[in-house]
């Protein structure tokens, strides 16, 4: 997995203060999305367990406390990142206490594969569909488009 961008403090993506990572890969390559630098699986830098660690030791931070992880893209479900985003997820569900998980998803919550699934059983918010520009609005809260749904999933509190 590449990654395009990682923000160890943020306040924009979700809910509190949370670490968020934008990872590389999205095959929707919406009309009108503002990160198409990420389209690219390959963009971006690698993912290193270097680069995980520190989101560990960033989540477990006492000096600056965060609410949880977001991941966005790219997108987190596209196959290429699959196998990372689930073994960093189970890491943070093991390792951070209360943490709580938000992801946004080009793909359709009931059109997840069986892969996609294992990865949002470990998720408590999940924001799916595509961006649709004829849809946008600035007041929709944590999305884009009103055709996008927020999807609680699981409650870590």
């Amino acid at each position: 997995m590449h990654l395009n961008a990682y923000y160890p403090v943020d306040v924009v993506n979700g809910p509190g203060t949370r670490c968020t990572l934008f990872v590389s890969g999205c095959e929707h390559q919406c009309k009108g999305c503002y990160n198409q630098s990420t389209w690219r699986a390959d963009s971006g830098i690698l993912f290193t367990s270097e680069i995980e660690d520190q989101i560990i030791a960033d989540l477990n931070c006492t000096r600056i406390r965060r609410q949880g992880l977001s991941l966005s893209g790219g997108d987190p479900l596209h196959p290429a990142n699959l196998d990372a985003v689930l073994h960093l997820l189970n890491r943070v569900r093991n390792e951070c206490q209360g943490k709580d998980v938000w992801c946004w998803t080009g793909y359709r919550f009931g059109q997840l594969t069986t892969e996609q699934q294992q990865v949002t059983a470990l998720i408590d918010v999940l924001i799916d569909g595509k961006f649709e520009q004829a849809l946008a609005s600035p007041e929709l809260p944590w999305r884009g488009s009103s055709n996008q749904q927020v999807i609680t999933l699981n409650c870590t509190k």
